[in-house]
């Protein structure tokens, strides 16, 4: 390991501690070393508050003149909530920069480089870029497509069932993975179920963690029929905003409405279009939402390929049954060679269970193979 990997890996650490906190911004710390010293430590808190840069610069004080400043993104070279990065690099002295990855941000775009050697400054750029860039995944997709980063999770046996043909699942996955999952919530803007989950199950769909955030709660429901006694319509313990289709009933929106239920309507007929749902979060500022429907929800967004991440939790179990249901239903492929096959797969044990992550390669094109 080299000293510029190894100061870029405490800057990727800092940043990574605070996933859940700066969406829609980006996760970015920031080390400044001078002489061998760590002077400078800084991590971007929240959106709409200093930057990493800046908090280090503050930290390192007279002592980050000559220094070198190492930064998981490109510094930015924009006035938004705050000011550009990279004059304040420049104006602290700081003699050379070392920056992970460049930002997508159009905005930014190289920009806050040319800044830095316009000024004279040394600039080396890639260390440890492909852990910035998975750190990012979520910013990295929202500032270029304006759509949120989605994520399928499911928990299941290991013959895929969610329940049992009664409709029995708790619990199917230890405690631990449970306490997995609300982490996962954590870290995403939005939680998305069907209404048949809603009222089979009343569930909360909150952050059952140490100062955890709620999701914004988002149900599909095409004819508004969710329970208006259901604890996502009374606890107010979260927003919850519920996406409907043209056939929708008039009173039932009232009554929600009401209730401080956001609704919002999408162009399908006698199901919510999950192309809708995906737009409308982009436009309301949802970077990150995690899909924890049935199997009819999951397969709406996988066949629509809108799914970028998969996260499912295997628990060691059996459970049989062809009327139990399955996280993953709808029509399915016709051909073996149409699967959607996981990429960049990473498997860990949580408790007795197993928990797998991948990112959905989809078909473009029909090509020959078997």
């Amino acid at each position: 390991m080299t000293n510029h990997e190894f100061y870029m890996g405490l800057a990727l650490q800092n940043a990574q501690a605070m996933k859940g906190q700066t969406d829609p911004n980006p996760l970015v710390g920031s080390v400044i070393v001078n002489d061998n010293r760590i002077v400078g430590i800084g991590t971007h808190l929240k959106a709409g508050e200093p930057h990493a840069e800046i908090h280090a610069i503050r930290m390192a004080g007279e002592q980050a003149n000559g220094g070198t400043i190492y930064v998981t993104l490109e510094p930015c070279s924009h006035y938004g909530r705050t000011g550009p990065c990279a004059k304040a690099i420049v104006e602290a002295g700081i003699k050379k920069v070392v920056i992970a990855t460049l930002d997508p941000n159009p905005v930014v775009a190289g920009n806050g480089v040319k800044i830095l050697e316009d000024a004279g400054i040394e600039v080396i750029i890639g260390v440890l870029e492909e852990q910035s860039r998975q750190m990012n995944e979520v910013f990295n997709k929202f500032i270029v497509e304006q759509k949120p980063f989605v994520t399928m999770k499911a928990g299941s046996t290991l013959d895929g069932k969610i329940a049992t043909h009664t409709a029995d699942s708790k619990w199917i996955t230890s405690a631990e993975a449970r306490r997995d999952v609300h982490v996962l919530r954590n870290e995403n803007m939005a939680i998305l179920v069907g209404v048949n989950t809603v009222i089979e199950d009343d569930p909360e769909l909150t952050t059952r963690i140490p100062n955890g955030r709620n999701p914004i709660r988002v149900v599909l429901d095409s004819s508004l029929r969710i329970p208006l006694d259901s604890k996502i319509v009374t606890d107010g313990q979260a927003e919850t905003w519920i996406f409907t289709a043209t056939t929708y009933n008039q009173d039932a929106k009232k009554a929600l409405e009401e209730r401080g239920i956001t609704i919002f309507h999408t162009s399908g007929i006698r199901h919510v279009d999950p192309i809708d749902v995906v737009r409308i979060l982009g436009e309301k500022l949802v970077s990150s939402v995690l899909i924890e429907g049935g199997g009819s929800i999951h397969a709406a967004f996988l066949e629509k390929q809108l799914v970028d991440k998969v996260e499912i939790y295997i628990a060691p179990k059996l459970v049989g049954g062809t009327q139990a249901p399955t996280f993953l239903e709808g029509t399915g492929v016709e051909l073996m060679r149409d699967a959607v096959e996981l990429e960049n797969l990473h498997i860990t044990q949580i408790g007795k269970d197993f928990k797998f992550t991948g990112y959905p390669k989809y078909i473009t094109t029909q090509t020959e193979g078997n």
